[in-house]
């Protein structure tokens, strides 16, 4: 039974998260401050500390040094995203905004405890050394999130890592797969010897088969002496293979040979070499796909796809997406040397709104280009290059819950072809007969000054004896 101690104030929040936690067999304390907490009961007993942000006397934070290495999650009724980045740097686990929903309660409720209980696992088995050794910390510093699809990720690669078995990494472009690969051979037995990592994108098609298998002296015009490959260059360790699907079918061929074989030989030799390398391959690409349509050995596919790994993109990973900006954030302060800077509630609100097609890498990117751009101690959405308009905008494109057939009547291409600039003016267009002004910029998530002034822009004048209130249609 796990047991967990709310702290809250108010009565009546306090009794329907003690009914609902007890519903699901949890084990229930109660304190109504931060004082009282601490006079009846040991704070490090507890598998989780749920406590309200805005308490009589200490704020519910301080509970966070105190009670150790159990985790605290806040509650708060002044929900803001400057409230929750505030409690998440101070070490919270998590942030829950009130009135809260009861299954996302239990939710977080349940992932908390489950990654506690993990982490009090792992603490009590690395005393022994060899388990210690297991796990470099080179390996583990890199791949950051807590989100459900990350945690998957990485007890897939604690299984996968110490096999010698084929792992295809597959996921979008910036999410990560070499970090990906570079944990998986940190974990591995062959964690001491060379990881040799090759771009097939990078390469040219000409040039491939020789760069990855060597050749020898008078192979062809050129080789002047015998050159090893980079597959025999990584004997005994790991080779990662990126963008796979880029590989041309010839080279194709001698890597199913080399899978099959466990041999390479060099362009122009007669005789075969023996090789111990362990493959890990990526793509953003579909691979299934193409092996379908003839531009992918179908053989090849089957060999390299043993074990798999799916990266989440990042705006799939929910709170995960602030807690890796905090973290760029604060390795770009160091490393450009500007302390005390943060985001502004502006910069906060567009990194959580923002798609991010580049992932992890496009963020990174923003990130590094605010805090050289930025002259004061926040960074703004304007420094990341985030127009927030645009942004709401954009996720009114994607939001079902408008007509898209009324959105689209009049357009002779789908709304997916569609500029942002493009969409603002047919959404303009095709509503502001049956909405006033202000509706129309509630939808567009804008002002009603942002709308006249985009109005102005792309010459979109409002229809003559309009007040702001929509017009009667005739019949």
């Amino acid at each position: 039974m796990h047991r967990i101690l709310i702290v809250e104030d108010e009565s009546v929040i306090r009794d329907a998260l003690r009914r609902l936690l007890e519903r699901h067999d949890y084990v229930l304390d109660e304190a109504g401050s931060v004082a009282e907490a601490e006079d009846k009961y040991e704070l490090q007993e507890y598998d989780l500390i749920i406590s309200d942000l805005r308490l009589p006397g200490a704020p519910g934070t301080s509970l966070i040094a105190k009670a150790g290495r159990v985790p605290v999650l806040i509650m708060t009724s002044y929900a803001s995203l400057r409230s929750a980045v505030d409690s998440m740097r101070m070490g919270a686990v998590d942030y829950i905004a009130k009135p809260f929903d009861h299954a996302d309660m239990l939710t977080a409720v349940r992932r908390v405890i489950g990654k506690h209980a993990k982490r009090k696992e792992r603490r009590e088995t690395s005393e022994a050394p060899a388990a210690s050794a297991q796990e470099p910390a080179e390996g583990d510093a890199e791949i950051l999130g807590e989100c459900d699809a990350m945690q998957t990720l990485t007890a897939h690669i604690s299984k996968f890592a110490p096999t010698d078995s084929t792992v295809l990494v597959l996921g979008e472009t910036g999410t990560g797969k070499e970090l990906v690969a570079r944990r998986i051979h940190a974990q591995s037995r062959r964690g001491g010897e060379t990881l040799i990592s090759v771009n097939c994108a990078a390469i040219p098609d000409t040039l491939i088969e020789s760069e990855l298998f060597g050749y020898e002296k008078g192979a062809f015009t050129g080789a002047n002496t015998n050159r090893m490959g980079l597959i025999e260059a990584a004997d005994g360790g790991t080779l990662f293979l990126d963008e796979i699907g880029e590989l041309p079918m010839e080279a194709q061929a001698r890597l199913l040979r080399f899978i099959q074989e466990g041999e390479i030989r060099r362009i122009g030799s007669v005789h075969s070499r023996r090789v111990d390398v362990r493959l890990i391959c990526a793509t953003h690409r579909d691979l299934q796909g193409l092996a379908a349509e003839g531009l992918f050995r179908q053989d090849l596919f089957y060999r390299i796809n043993v074990l798999r790994l799916v990266l989440p993109p990042l705006r799939e990973r929910g709170k995960d997406i602030l807690f890796l900006a905090e973290r760029l954030l604060q390795n770009q302060a160091e490393r450009l040397g500007r302390k005390n800077i943060s985001f502004s509630p502006k910069a906060i609100q567009a990194i959580t709104t923002y798609q991010w097609p580049g992932n992890v890498r496009e963020l990174e990117h923003a990130i590094e280009r605010a805090v050289i751009l930025s002259e004061g101690n926040e960074i703004d959405n304007e420094s990341l290059g985030i127009d927030l308009e645009l942004v709401n905008i954009h996720r009114l494109r994607g939001d079902r819950s408008v007509d898209s057939k009324r959105v689209v009547r009049a357009a002779a291409d789908p709304v997916e072809d569609l500029s942002l600039e493009d969409y603002f003016q047919r959404f303009v267009i095709e509503h502001q007969d049956s909405m006033s002004e202000t509706e129309l910029a509630q939808k567009l998530g804008i002002s009603r000054k942002c709308l006249w002034e985009r109005r102005q822009r792309f010459g979109i004048p409002r229809q003559k004896g309009s007040s702001g209130k929509p017009r009667k249609r005739a019949g």
